[in-house]
């Protein structure tokens, strides 16, 4: 049940704050070069309720999809045939980028820069992407959406401590909960 209409709801829903996001944080780059310090720290304060806003929304997410986990009563519920792909106009979402990280960290020997790891994610997921996933962001015309969604993935694992928070920017590292989490399988 997890590509029902709720679904996709949060699943536009996570992608229009990720653009609200990335637009903030343009402009609080844009505001520190400048100089304008004050405009700059009042940019990180709102990014950063942001994304704790982000998360609560992420989490709601997670508790819809578990209510219905395994729930299909008789009769009561209408069933639709599942399609291979998601509607035309919605990006693949951010928890299918979860184990590809993972294994792209670890075939990688356990951290790798930013840009490496999205290049062997993109080969693993290259049946999964959809048309919508390559294209640019409205927000970053240089940002491919899914490369975005990817690192919000990664932004979302790091709080999660399956990737290591204090790696250099830029690096992206697994965890040993991340390798306990892959090994299980629960990821």
């Amino acid at each position: 049940m997890d590509r029902n209409e709720v679904h996709i709801a949060f699943e536009i829903l996570l992608e229009e704050i990720e653009q609200v996001a990335n637009s903030i944080n343009d402009a609080g780059a844009e505001a520190f070069q400048k100089g304008a310090y004050d405009e700059a720290r009042r940019m990180i304060e709102i990014a950063t309720r942001l994304t704790e806003f982000r998360e609560r929304v992420k989490a709601l997410q997670d508790e819809w999809r578990s209510i219905f986990t395994g729930y299909a009563p008789e009769g009561r519920m209408r069933r639709r045939k599942r399609p291979k792909r998601l509607k035309r106009g919605l990006r693949t979402s951010e928890d299918a980028f979860r184990k590809p990280i993972l294994e792209a960290l670890v075939e990688l020997g356990g951290r790798a820069e930013m840009s490496k790891v999205l290049d062997l994610v993109e080969r693993k997921m290259r049946g999964i992407l959809n048309d919508y996933d390559y294209q640019p962001l409205p927000s970053d015309p240089n940002t491919i959406r899914w490369r975005n969604t990817a690192q919000w993935c990664r932004n979302t694992m790091v709080r999660e401590g399956l990737l290591k928070s204090d790696s250099p920017r830029g690096i992206w590292e697994i965890s040993e909960r991340g390798r306990k989490a892959l090994q299980e399988g629960k990821v």
